[in-house]
């Protein structure tokens, strides 16, 4: 928790903030039982959780707006945890989804800029979290991709691509990592955890959640509940408690 002045008012609080960035499956985390919601549920009264995912972006246009997302004059030694968490867009089949898609090589060398970007303004490694793309469950993405009249545009081998290479990236420098996509087909049948094929399903989003939280658990666990509880606000003399 960060105080500074505040024009005689006491200290303003600044809570510590966890930034959540991705695709449309972070920008949908808010959603009811989103994992991202989740995480803010954990963390209320310790951490602010801000959403910064953005439908339909790859780490191309992702390395472009990072900069202007976290600097240091927007605190960002107060930044305690970062997810990275693209490649669902980025898998995208060229051919049939040239606008989405980013080359393998590139993917790999866009995810070591952000957290190279990240390290330069003191978020350090050990705060950076990449998450891999859930797996693809074709059938059900044709059937969305036809309703536009569209061809199937990703295959799930071409999404493990993306995955391994973004597991690769976070043993090359040092983050941690959540293999999505290996996790969730440790069951037979991983649909469930999709409501489209691509994006995750409630209980997709619980599973997410829960895998992210052992991750964190051990990052945020000593932070403080910012403010004491109204029990122990001396309410004869609250200015002593609160300010």
């Amino acid at each position: 928790m960060a105080l500074v002045e505040a024009g005689g008012r006491g200290r303003l609080l600044l809570w510590p903030r966890v930034v959540l960035f991705g695709d449309s499956i972070t920008e949908f985390s808010f959603q009811e039982n989103g994992w991202g919601a989740s995480l803010a549920e954990r963390l209320v009264r310790k951490c602010d959780v801000v959403n910064r995912g953005v439908s339909g972006y790859n780490t191309r246009w992702a390395k472009l707006i990072l900069p202007r997302l976290i600097t240091k004059s927007t605190s960002a030694e107060s930044t305690v945890a970062v997810t990275i968490f693209f490649g669902a867009n980025d898998s995208a089949l060229k051919d049939l989804n040239p606008k989405q898609h980013v080359p393998l090589e590139e993917y790999t060398a866009n995810l070591k800029s952000m957290i190279r970007y990240l390290k330069s303004v003191d978020v350090t490694e050990d705060r950076i979290i990449l998450i891999t793309p859930p797996p693809l469950e074709e059938s059900a993405w044709e059937k969305e991709c036809l309703a536009k009249g569209d061809k199937l545009n990703r295959r799930n081998a071409t999404t493990g691509e993306y995955a391994q290479a973004c597991v690769q990236v976070a043993r090359d420098c040092g983050t941690d990592v959540l293999d999505l996509w290996t996790l969730m087909q440790k069951d037979e049948d991983f649909s469930s955890y999709l409501s489209d094929g691509l994006h995750l399903s409630t209980k997709g989003n619980s599973f997410l959640a829960a895998q992210l939280w052992s991750r964190l658990e051990k990052k945020l666990s000593a932070l403080p509940s910012l403010l004491p509880y109204w029990r122990d606000v001396d309410h004869t003399n609250p200015e002593a408690s609160l300010l």
